[in-house]
């Protein structure tokens, strides 16, 4: 069994800083790609992040230069550093994690629970 766990969110200014967490656990052998989706209400999740095993990242335009993703693989944890908050990153943060090797099993696609982000103006 593999859960993934989110935590960072919150309410914060616009300006303003935020950092996403979000650990894997079970017995867990190796990760490909992890990364942060987020969805408003009344839209499509969309990509924000993804970085590989290997620590090459990339990102949506409209966080580039505010937000910057990293990962610890010893702790199998992805971050989400967020700079210069806007209303419009309003949103529920979601990340996920692709091809989970647990034993025998890999797991094609994980998703954590998503953690809400409000950033007031």
């Amino acid at each position: 069994q593999v859960q993934l766990v989110e935590s960072g969110g919150g309410l914060v200014q616009a300006g303003g800083s935020l950092r996403l967490s979000c650990a894997a656990s079970g017995r867990i052998f190796s990760i490909d790609n992890m990364g942060w989706y987020r969805q408003a209400p009344g839209t499509q999740r969309e990509l924000v992040a993804v970085i590989t095993s290997g620590g090459s990242t990339n990102y949506a335009d409209f966080v580039k230069g505010r937000f910057t993703i990293s990962r610890d693989n010893a702790k199998k944890t992805v971050y989400l550093e967020m700079n210069s908050l806007k209303p419009e990153d309003t949103a529920v943060y979601y990340c996920t994690a692709d091809n989970i090797v647990v034993g025998a099993i890999t797991y094609l696609k994980s998703w954590g629970p998503g953690t809400q982000v409000t950033v007031s103006s």
